[in-house]
């Protein structure tokens, strides 16, 4: 893994930024990082707040645990959220079902950063099977002390997807109309 985007400063350390509410969901595959996790952020000052599962179970379903986690970072405002799976496309996936939700799937510090920073996303997604568990705890941390940039044209860009999610309808732009049968004649 890189250190950061090229010419972008190493996202500092978790030990220096303030306290925060830090919602996780997993499931068999990734419940050893998640109770690593609990404790790394406990450690340095967090709240984490487990939604299991709490025992391993190979048979136990990812969304239980990760609907249960987004929905809390839904209401708990401010507070982040972390959900793990074998590979986390399927734990992305289900947090994102859930109404307010930005999940990213993190596989490199660069993907980790720019989650935060262009998509102001509240939930990462880690592959537990995908990294060790040193790999995992930095892309955790590098999305932790990232801040979002608030640049107009991400705000405008979230501003579309939520109002999509609410409407159903494309936002403006050549490629909507183009889908639409609308676009410039050939």
């Amino acid at each position: 893994m890189s250190s950061s985007a090229p010419g972008r400063p190493t996202p500092p350390s978790t030990d220096k930024i303030g306290a925060m509410r830090v919602h996780l969901g997993t499931d068999h595959a990734g419940l050893e990082l998640k109770d690593h996790l609990v404790e790394w952020l406990r450690e340095r000052g967090h709240e984490p707040l487990d939604h299991g599962p709490y025992e391993f179970d190979a048979e136990d379903d990812y969304p239980v645990f990760c609907l249960q986690a987004a929905m809390a970072v839904v209401d708990d405002p401010g507070s982040l959220g972390i959900v793990i799976g074998g590979s986390g496309n399927g734990e992305q996936i289900a947090a994102n079902k859930v109404e307010g939700i930005r999940a990213a799937l993190a596989w490199s510090e660069e993907t980790a950063e720019f989650a935060r920073l262009h998509n102001n996303a509240n939930i990462v997604s880690i592959g537990a099977r995908m990294h060790s568990v040193k790999e995992a705890t930095r892309l955790v941390e590098v999305f932790l002390v990232t801040d979002f940039t608030g640049e107009e044209r991400h705000v405008r860009r979230i501003s579309m997807l939520r109002d999509f999610e609410e409407s159903g309808a494309l936002p403006d732009g050549p490629a909507a109309s183009a889908v639409l049968g609308s676009g410039p004649p050939d």
